[in-house]
């Protein structure tokens, strides 16, 4: 028969699942806990006040600002890629001729 977990162990690995911004199987791997026994006791603290809404509140912005970093990570590298492909013209000097 599995282990016994305590009530604020419980509690923790709830508040851990709905605001850390890892997925609930990253979650349960790292408790040491089986996805399906995290995915109960999610449901069961569901309509409790397991999770503040500060926390929640948090979490969201949390969520928004990985979100933001991921976008800014993907523009910088486009921006890198573009400035290298060009890196081997900027030594070719034009010379334009006016016209007589």
């Amino acid at each position: 028969m599995g282990t016994k977990r305590t009530d604020e162990f419980r509690a923790d690995a709830v508040r851990i699942a709905l605001t850390s911004g890892l997925t609930r199987r990253q979650v349960a791997s790292d408790l040491g806990i089986g996805l399906s026994t995290l995915n109960k006791w999610v449901t069961a603290h569901r309509d409790t006040d397991v999770v503040s809404d500060r926390d929640l509140e948090l979490a969201r912005e949390n969520e928004r600002l990985r979100r933001e970093n991921r976008i800014l990570r993907e523009e910088r590298e486009i921006l890198k890629k573009q400035r290298s492909s060009s890196r081997g013209k900027s030594h070719e000097v034009q010379v334009h001729r006016r016209a007589p």
